[in-house]
């Protein structure tokens, strides 16, 4: 073992991790493709990026997901199907044989931080068994300069063993898939679940429980800025457009998925994006599909040729959920620093699989904060484990799976930070069209755009709107370059009796889904949602 490789080896003993056949820190990203090829995790592709498989887990595995039930997060935590507690000493005894399983192995050891803004920033370090993950959380987190090298201390480590496989008779699991949070320990393990996802959401979530006891609203959002300094953010799952509507030309990049609201303005969480690339356009989103050519990008699950080397972005053969993993400075119209002001317009996006929300409408605070809570959208084919068609669910602040605290915790902040800032919300619908799954058609990304540009750039605010009288929603009667048909989504309907039964319907199982928050929120927030029940 070198002297670097001795040096870290030294670091990890405080974790536990002793007796390791090798240790390499802080590689950078041509010797991590060199070690990826060399240990047969991936092969290098036509034009530079590096492909990379994991068949058996495609997307993230929320029900194998658990967090330690201890200490003053014990009594924090919004306990239920989505945080599920994991008894301590159970935890213990998984984390030593999971050590033991690290003795003589390979390890890979990048430090870096979550969040661009240092007075909130975290000290990341995440050790993993293979070298594509290291990659990964080089890409996805950001990078910490030589000098924050010298005395980098983690405040949080992520340790990632793929390879490892739980006994859930013995570990108290649900499979031999876990990914754990132990918040009085500062660790997240991995076990078995090789979709590098879970690292960057594993993150997050801790972000999510830190975060808003100093203040600061996080959020699963991406952001971008114009050139008049207008910051606008996009509250969305994945699959719903996040990355795709916020890689515009004309706007410059904040980050696609994860960020931070304090008093200042927004800031970054990550240091890359993670962008779904499935029929990937490169008329429609030509930003991210040049990522998909270039050399640093993970392209995970994504097909390609054996002889010729060239990838194949419509190729689903593994899984719908196929991704590129790249530096946020591949795309070239970015904000360096990763922070910028307070937003003037808040975008909610949805995919409805129902086709009955109107493409855009415009939210009063109390609806944006109705919507907000009710975080309604479809889980699109291959985001989790099983799922292959769109499911209709509701998932709090856009963001359930990753949200440990009580939804209500980061709703009062957001409705403190839109009355404080006075910004402007609206709900855009980026799923079906003229009829639901299986008989509409997704709308399409051009005349979303068209719609976001004119919400953005102040076009629709001298417009007239209608109130939907299902939804209660604000829709305009018109927008620039759009056809005004397409606005209402009722008018796309051949059978309006159909429209009128599937809208109310989906009313109420908003709700039905709401009742459970009902407690927590005003009267006003109770009666901002669909008027239909």
């Amino acid at each position: 073992m070198s002297q670097s490789e001795t040096a870290c080896g030294n670091l990890l003993e405080q974790h536990g991790i002793t007796n390791v056949k090798s240790v390499q820190r802080n590689l950078c990203t041509p010797a991590l493709y060199e070690e990826i090829i060399r240990r047969g995790e991936g092969s290098l592709s036509h034009q530079g990026p590096i492909v990379v498989s994991n068949s058996n887990y495609t997307g993230r595995s929320p029900n194998d997901r658990f967090i330690v039930k201890a200490g003053q997060s014990g009594e924090d935590i919004w306990w239920g199907d989505v945080n599920r507690p994991f008894d301590p000493d159970k935890f213990d005894a998984l984390y030593n044989r999971m050590m033991a399983f690290l003795q003589e192995r390979d390890l890979f050891v990048q430090d870096c931080f979550a969040g661009a803004d240092k007075d909130y920033r975290l000290p990341v370090r995440v050790v993993s068994t293979r070298a594509w993950n290291s990659l990964f959380a080089r890409n996805m987190l950001i990078k910490a300069t030589d000098a924050e090298l010298e005395n980098f201390v983690p405040g949080f480590t992520v340790v990632a063993a793929p390879d490892f496989k739980t006994v859930p008779e013995i570990d108290g699991t649900r499979s031999e898939a876990a990914i754990i949070i132990n918040f009085e320990r500062k660790l997240i393990l991995i076990a078995t679940a090789a979709y590098s996802g879970e690292i960057k959401k594993g993150v997050f979530s801790v972000l999510n429980y830190l975060l808003p006891k100093q203040g600061v609203l996080p959020m699963h959002c991406s952001a971008n800025v114009g050139a008049n300094g207008d910051t606008a953010i996009f509250f969305g799952l994945s699959g719903t457009g996040k990355t795709t509507l916020s890689a515009d030309p004309n706007r410059r990049l904040i980050g696609d998925d994860e960020h931070g609201w304090t008093d200042k303005g927004v800031f970054n969480f990550e240091g890359g994006c993670y962008a779904k690339v499935i029929n990937l356009s490169p008329e429609a989103e030509p930003e991210i599909f040049k990522c998909t050519r270039s050399f640093g990008t993970i392209l995970e699950n994504v097909g390609m040729d054996a002889t010729t080397r060239y990838v194949d972005l419509d190729d689903a053969s593994i899984t719908e959920n196929t991704r590129a993993a790249y530096p946020i400075s591949h795309i070239p119209n970015i904000v360096p620093e990763a922070q910028a002001g307070n937003p003037k317009n808040i975008i909610m996006l949805t995919a409805d699989a129902f086709g009955v929300m109107p493409p855009i409408s415009k939210l009063t605070p109390e609806q944006a904060m109705y919507h907000f809570i009710s975080g309604y959208t479809a889980k699109l084919a291959g985001t989790e484990k099983g799922v292959t068609e769109p499911q209709t669910t509701f998932s709090a602040c856009f963001g359930a799976p990753f949200m440990p605290l009580h939804p209500s915790e980061y709703g009062n902040l957001l409705k403190d930070k839109i009355r404080e800032h006075n910004v402007s919300c609206w709900l855009v619908n980026t799923g079906w069209s003229g009829g639901p799954y299986g008989i509409g058609s997704r709308m399409k990304i051009r005349y979303t755009r068209a719609m976001l540009n004119a919400a953005l750039e102040g076009k629709l605010d001298k417009v007239d709107f209608e109130q939907d009288p299902i939804f209660g929603l604000h829709i305009p009667q018109s927008c620039p370059d759009v056809p005004a048909e397409v606005l209402n989504p009722r008018n796309t309907w051949e059978d309006k009796a159909a429209y009128d039964a599937k809208a109310t319907e989906l009313a109420k199982a908003f709700h039905a889904n709401f009742a459970k928050f009902a407690d927590g929120v005003t009267e006003e927030i109770r009666n901002a949602g669909p008027l239909a029940k």
